[in-house]
């Protein structure tokens, strides 16, 4: 059964599962996740996502819902962009009545 842990603001963590695997699909992993400049971790999860979803397509069922496939691709794309820093500090937006 997968684990949930809470992050430090109180909000819940992705499941966790642990996997053991032998030493050659371990290297194997390794190697793809550094041809792909991933994680070990990041990569094992893109190849159980693409499984899956052959898996299903080949049962012609359809149990996982695209919406959470779409989420998880959204995620991936803002995962890969760049942390880019603001120049300057945030303004203030003033919003000022109207006078009668």
């Amino acid at each position: 059964m997968a684990t949930r842990q809470n992050s430090t603001n109180g909000k819940p963590k992705s499941p966790r599962i642990q996997v053991v695997l032998p030493e050659l699909i371990c290297e194997q992993l390794t190697i793809l996740a550094s041809n792909e400049s991933r994680t070990v971790s990041n990569m094992a999860k893109v190849l159980i996502q693409e499984g899956i979803k052959k898996y299903f397509e080949k049962e012609g069922e359809s149990l996982v819902s695209l919406n959470n496939l779409n989420t998880d691709k959204f995620r991936d794309e803002l995962e890969k962009q760049s942390v880019r820093r603001l120049k300057r500090a945030p303004q203030r937006i003033r919003y000022y009545k109207k006078s009668d």
